[in-house]
């Protein structure tokens, strides 16, 4: 249980903050943003460290519970002691698991699904579908809200070239070649034939099964077939997670300027954001996630939406 987190009552927040990251940087890995938080890697593990108008808000991880003890002795002993002019008192949490986090409260997502264009009625019996045909896996169909943003995303960027990495039964598909311009086309890729069939009479029934062009075959392939050139308007990512880097770094050379890459599940359930989590998805997840933060090629947003939407713009 790799995470904790404390809210220390203070006005001094962004005070304390640049004197323990310039205290601390002569021993450990430290790091100050522009906003103010600030970043602090011991060989425990780190501590994020946010000033809040009337607080400091920390965030401890490393990768087990004694670890993570070390990282929260470390910082609290440092704190404490910078705090000469007031006596601050630091209550940690207790230590929590990344899966175990509640990324969107029930509440919060059953008002975000009534509060979107709705799904129609095409959309809703695909769903249906895919739940009878997949059961426990149809958790890898997006949302209707997700689906929505999907096809407004493609529809804002006036896309006649759309490339998707990972079809399953085919909702997104659908939502994506909805918002394509007049004579656009989406390559759509997947490896399942069983799968893939679930959405076709769907694709049909909604007026845009002419402009898929579904390829079952290894993405890597597909893509790696295509031309250099940057004629990509939109791209849409969610399939096996331990590719992500491969199908980005293949995608985002081929983004026109202005075109948009998506990628779904950037969180994998919380397990991203929790070090004790190591399995080849969440490593391969994390390093993307990192590399598309200081990607120079992209400006790039990640979004608390369902389990992390990322959206990265080609400069």
């Amino acid at each position: 249980m790799p995470l904790a987190t404390a809210r220390v009552a203070t006005d001094r927040p962004a005070r304390y903050i640049r004197q323990l990251v310039s205290h601390m940087g002569h021993k450990a890995s430290t790091a100050l943003t522009p906003d103010g938080r600030g970043t602090i890697t011991v060989a425990a593990g780190s501590c994020t460290l946010t000033p809040a108008p009337d607080r400091l808000e920390l965030t401890a991880t490393a990768a087990d519970a004694a670890s993570l003890t070390l990282v929260q002795d470390v910082i609290t002993r440092h704190l404490v002691r910078f705090a000469t002019r007031e006596e601050l008192t630091v209550e940690w949490s207790a230590p929590a698991d990344g899966a175990e986090l509640e990324l969107l409260a029930p509440v919060v997502g059953e008002y975000l699904l009534s509060h979107h264009t709705p799904a129609d009625e095409v959309l809703m019996e695909l769903a249906t579908a895919t739940r009878e045909a997949t059961a426990g896996a149809a958790e890898m169909q997006v949302s209707a809200d997700e689906g929505a943003l999907l096809t407004m995303l493609t529809r804002l960027t006036g896309a006649r070239f759309a490339v998707e990495v990972g079809v399953f039964t085919g909702y997104s598909t659908l939502c994506i070649a909805r918002g394509l311009a007049d004579g656009g086309r989406l390559l759509a890729c997947d490896v399942s034939e069983e799968w893939t069939a679930i959405g076709r009479p769907y694709w049909a029934r909604a007026g845009v099964a002419d402009r898929i062009d579904l390829r079952i075959a290894p993405a890597l392939t597909t893509l790696r077939a295509l031309d250099t050139e940057p004629v990509v308007d939109i791209a849409f990512i969610d399939a096996d997670k331990e590719n992500y880097p491969a199908y980005y770094e293949e995608i985002v050379p081929r983004l026109r300027p202005g075109g948009l890459v998506v990628l779904d599940n950037v969180f994998l359930g919380g397990r991203v954001l929790d070090p004790a989590y190591q399995e080849g998805r969440h490593l391969a997840m994390r390093r993307l996630n990192d590399l598309i933060a200081s990607d120079e090629r992209v400006d790039a947003v990640m979004l608390p939406v369902r389990d992390g939407v990322t959206i990265a713009r080609r400069r």
